[in-house]
């Protein structure tokens, strides 16, 4: 047997696209493909699959360019002691490019990962389609496109974004589930030149598609990392609050913090002004365990926040309004944001838990014209299909459509609170008196002290939460010191729910 040449083998493989290469790309200050994998696994756990891999094009000189595994490193392992699937491209060789054999090796392992039931981690660093091999390399993307999809709610899929990734190769990441995208890595379809060629824009591929871009205006990706080794830690912290697939529960952990803590903070957390800000952050913190909260996509449509955390050990997902931003109003950005977030975590049984103070939606042209009454019907349908465990806590203003679309017991809300000094009308007392007493105040001698007695038995009669509580819309009515205890309660309660949706192939959300 001939051993020394398997060995020889494997030592050229390990070499990727050369030396040279290699040090071309440390000095980038970026890890190699090699590098990357032994970074994020377990020591010692990386399996490769078709590290012999090479591609079958003979044109324009790439018989000459034959390179063992071709640009991709494809496997399993285990981080943090969980299995997951992984490929890795390895810019070195004919700078990431994908071609037929490149992407037949990430199906291969996409269809393992399916029959495993386990995630799938896709680290990319790739300068798109192989153009010598022509609609192979794109026939090769679409096979990739149309696994992503099949996957799609049944096992977990996270991209890595490390270095570049443009044209067709943005589709697969913008496919999964979530993107974490380090400063110094890029996305976008058409690259500045093109860019430059057709609009005259003059931009760099950082200004066009970097990791700002997408974590802070276009919400194409969910993390921003620092670099390399902080993206790795993401991916765990991630990892940690999900399961390996659509029949499991997410991953529990012995709790430490009482599920009896009543912190009384809570009771003077909001402001004696309705129309001043508070820190919804500081009260998810208070309620979840031990103040850890996860937040997702947190630089981009902030007047909404979501995210993960644990309630006496148990993993919730986290959707609230936040006061601090637009006084928490519901606008485009912030639906689309929310209805993604419900729609995950429906498809891998993780309970929604909503805190609401919204106003309602944002009014003006530019919401109206971009379609705003379309995309809060996303949200509206997201939380309607959502057969996960389902509870709210109205904190303060509940108004208007919004009221309903935020998680309300009319949507299928199994457990629904409010604070004492909770606001659920069709708007707020000021501006329905406004309207309903107009002729009134218009004719009184002391408008100001006539409108406040008429806003003062509005609230009385109308939109208190008591009101929405005698008609069982609100199941209780809390002090904000119990929430985590009534949450957690609550939760133990639903924990078993079963609901079975009438049978179809797919509903027609508004997209």
């Amino acid at each position: 047997m001939n051993f020394s040449d398997l060995e020889a083998k494997r030592i050229t493989h390990l070499l990727g696209g050369g030396k040279e290469k290699l040090e071309e790309q440390r000095k980038k200050g970026q890890l190699t493909a090699t590098e990357r994998i032994n970074a994020l696994f377990d020591t010692g756990s990386f399996e490769e699959i078709d590290p012999f891999v090479i591609h079958n094009c003979n044109d324009f000189g790439m018989e000459n360019k034959k390179i063992l595994g071709d640009g991709v490193i494809t496997g399993y392992g285990r981080i943090d002691s969980r299995l997951v699937y992984s490929f890795c491209h390895d810019f070195t060789v004919l700078g990431g490019s994908l071609g037929l054999s490149f992407a037949s090796k990430i199906c291969k392992i996409m269809d393992h990962a399916l029959k495993q039931g386990v995630p799938i981690i896709g680290i990319n660093d790739s300068g798109g389609a192989r153009i010598q091999e022509g609609v192979e390399s794109l026939g090769g993307y679409a096979d990739i496109f149309h696994r992503n999809v099949r996957v799609s709610g049944i096992i977990p899929q996270i991209s890595l974004i490390m270095g570049p990734c443009a044209g067709g190769a943005v589709y697969s990441p913008a496919l999964t589930d979530f993107i974490i995208m380090t400063k110094s890595a890029y996305m976008f379809v058409t690259g500045p030149d093109v860019v430059r060629q057709v609009t005259n824009e003059n931009v760099t591929s950082t200004e066009l598609g970097g990791a700002s871009i997408h974590n802070e205006k276009s919400g194409v990706a969910h993390f921003v990392a620092d670099d390399e080794y902080d993206c790795f830690e993401i991916l765990k912290k991630l990892l940690s609050f999900i399961p390996s697939n659509n029949l499991e529960s997410s991953p529990k952990v012995k709790s430490t913090d009482s599920s009896k803590l009543l912190d009384e903070s809570l009771d003077s957390i909001l402001p004696s002004d309705s129309h001043m800000s508070y820190s919804m952050e500081n009260v998810i913190r208070k309620v979840v365990d031990k103040e850890d909260f996860f937040e997702v996509q947190k630089l981009w449509a902030r007047n909404i926040i979501i995210g993960f955390a644990r309630l006496d050990g148990n993993v919730v997902g986290i959707v609230a309004n936040n006061p601090e931003i637009l006084a928490g109003v519901l606008d485009i950005d912030s639906c689309n944001k929310a209805a993604r977030f419900v729609r995950f975590c429906d498809c891998f049984n993780i309970p929604i838990i909503t805190f609401v103070d919204v106003p309602g939606f944002l009014p003006g042209t530019d919401q109206e014209w971009r379609g705003i009454i379309r995309h809060g019907a996303k949200l509206l349908f997201a939380f309607s299909e959502a057969t996960v465990p389902r509870l709210s806590v109205i904190t303060r203003k509940a108004y208007g459509g919004a009221y309903d679309v935020m998680n309300s017991k009319h949507i299928g809300g199994d457990y629904n609170f409010a604070w004492p000094n909770a606001e659920i009308a069709v708007m707020g007392a000021e501006s329905a008196c406004n309207i309903i007493f107009r002729k009134e105040l218009s004719i009184s001698e002391n408008k100001h002290k006539r409108r406040s007695e008429l806003v003062s038995d509005y609230e009385k009669k109308f939109s208190n939460p008591y009101i929405a509580a005698s008609k069982g819309y609100i199941d209780n009515v809390i002090m904000p010191r119990e929430t985590r205890q009534k949450l957690i309660s609550a939760l133990n309660a639903i924990n078993r729910k079963r609901e079975d949706l009438p049978k179809r192939k797919h509903g027609n959300m508004p997209i």
